[in-house]
């Protein structure tokens, strides 16, 4: 597009952005549209499961990180994507929803206050908004606006949408602290320290505690509608998460990791030539684990707070990206498990069939002992993943979203091949085997484990004869991968999730995020859920 011809637009795409801006509103929710044929599709499938707790022990809990299962996209420092709270078990499950804009509006990461009120930054094309929602209604109590990414501006000058689509930055990886305020980092390349009170009047209202500008550390000559033409770099931050000391850490496209003292505000930063980083990172006592495009890396902070590597691993980075990937390399935010400070997992990118890789963690490990396994997952020819691995004591389970790229990808009835696989590291560490696979259709959402009542959660989308896109939340035994029941949440490419995660809040209500904003899934007889979840067996072995 020509400099005349954009600033002939210039009006319009304004206009287009203001009109995507859903202004606070009183605690009640509009229902998000459903396209034609939700008449046509079957709105439940399956029958009540039985809970059965997964035995393990308790994951540990980052003193700076609001309690596990709550904290962020991943639900704890360890990116286990697991839950504590049991999720609805399929009985007679109810759907809400909640349109956050006309436009756009997906709410991606959910977070839970110490008294169950939802957080979450729901995107639009004027930018994020952080939102404080009634966990039932899904109605707004507050909600503040971030700044608008660059990528947005590039893709409406550009006429190229997948640069939205393929951006993780902006505040998408926010967490929520143990004081329960919001810590993201803004398209600014500002990091925000956010809290949400209640004033006299009743009403909700975010305050920033603290901005630490990281500019000094980070190239931001960024794209923006006062900047169209920018001559420099641009370096956006992708995500942010605390160490065990307090110390907040980021993490860059371009390969940038850095800390924040918040006692301090001292900025302290590295690069890591030539490598892309798109995912978030995993935080334990003994390090950062971080995954480029090229790596995985440990990292510790020195007395000053510069991080340094202890470690690197590289991996199979394949020839090139995938469909169902967002760069060419690992698609995976890396999994801290094991029975201590055992093991870390990713998934590589290696050209026919993706490996599920686990490595030792130890900072003295010899090169030659760090792989504990490589296993081949999904077909030939048609296996990626992009998002975090599910870990639980020595297990882990993958999902495939060859195939899903954006919205336009699964329309007209469309579907991927899916698949979804269980491998247990050994006991004695010798190596790793399958258990179950699965044939779940889950194009592009981050799967959840509960562990109060044995389920994992995906999104899917099933193939249609009639051209109908229908979305259903799918739950599977951990123990055997076999379906226990679906419930459709909507039709149409307003209720794609993606990328967008599951999430389990603690009142045991699902919830996705969607192109359109979010839904939540929850037994409608909670007295007969209640009962079965009093049912459970204890502690039965897997």
């Amino acid at each position: 597009m020509s400099r005349r011809a954009l600033a002939r637009a210039l009006p319009l795409v304004l206009a287009l952005c203001a009109y995507a801006v859903v202004p606070p509103t009183a605690a009640r929710a509009e229902e998000i549209p459903r396209a034609p044929g939700h008449r046509l599709v079957s709105p439940y499938d399956g029958a009540p499961a039985t809970p059965r707790p997964v035995p393990g022990l308790p994951l540990p809990q980052n003193p700076h990180l609001a309690t596990n299962g709550r904290s962020g996209m991943h639900a704890d420092a360890a990116g286990s994507g697991t839950h504590p709270y049991s999720g609805p078990l399929g009985v007679r499950p109810s759907v809400t929803s909640e349109k956050i804009a006309p436009i756009g509006g997906e709410c991606a990461t959910a977070t839970f206050d110490s008294a169950g009120r939802l957080l979450t930054v729901c995107g639009t094309f004027s930018g994020f908004l952080l939102k404080l929602l009634d966990p039932r209604t899904l109605g707004t109590l507050a909600e503040y606006r971030l700044p608008q990414r660059s990528s947005t501006v590039e893709a409406i000058t550009r006429l190229d949408f997948s640069k939205i689509f393929k951006d993780t930055s902006g505040g998408a990886y926010f967490y929520l602290d143990d004081q329960d305020r919001v810590v993201l980092a803004d398209s600014r390349q500002h990091v925000l320290r956010i809290a949400h009170a209640r004033a006299a009047d009743g009403s909700w209202r975010f305050a920033v505690e603290d901005d630490w500008d990281l500019t000094a550390h980070v190239p931001h000559d960024c794209i923006s509608w006062t900047n169209l033409f920018p001559s420099g770099t641009c370096d956006p931050v992708t995500s942010v998460m605390p160490d065990w000391n307090g110390r907040i850490w980021w993490v860059t496209r371009l390969g940038r990791v850095g800390t924040v003292d918040p006692a301090t505000g001292t900025v302290r930063s590295v690069r890591i030539d030539g490598e892309e980083i798109q995912n978030s990172f995993s935080v334990a006592e003994d390090g950062v684990f971080v995954v480029s495009d090229h790596a995985l890396y440990g990292f510790l902070g020195d007395a000053g707070g510069t991080p340094r590597v202890q470690w690197r691993q590289t991996y199979d980075r394949g020839t090139g990206s995938k469909p169902g990937s967002v760069n060419q390399g690992s698609g995976t935010t890396p999994d801290l498990f094991g029975q201590g400070d055992d093991y870390v997992a990713i998934t590589d990118n290696a050209d026919d069939r993706m490996n599920v890789l686990v490595f030792r963690r130890g900072t003295d490990v010899p090169a030659k002992r760090r792989l504990v396994c490589k296993v081949p997952v999904f077909g030939s020819g048609a296996s990626t993943t992009d998002n975090s691995l599910i870990s639980w004591g020595n297990s882990l389970v993958v999902e495939n979203n060859y195939g899903y790229e954006n919205l336009t990808s699964l329309v007209f009835g469309r579907s991927v091949v899916g698949g979804a696989t269980r491998i247990d590291v050994r006991a004695d560490g010798s190596g790793c085997d399958t258990v179950w696979q699965s044939d779940v259709r889950s194009p592009s959402t981050v799967p959840k484990l509960s562990t109060a009542n044995g389920l994992v959660y995906f999104y899917e989308k099933p193939p249609h004869p009639l051209g109908i896109d229908a979305w259903y939340v799918t739950a599977v035994d951990f123990r055997t991968g076999e379906r226990r029941w679906s419930r459709l949440t909507g039709t149409g490419l307003r209720y794609d999730n993606n990328w967008a995660p599951i999430t389990i809040g603690p009142d045991g209500t699902l919830y996705a995020g969607v192109f359109n904003g979010i839904v939540a899934v929850r037994d409608e007889d909670e007295e007969a859920a209640g009962s079965l979840r009093e049912a459970r067996p204890g502690t039965a072995r897997s």
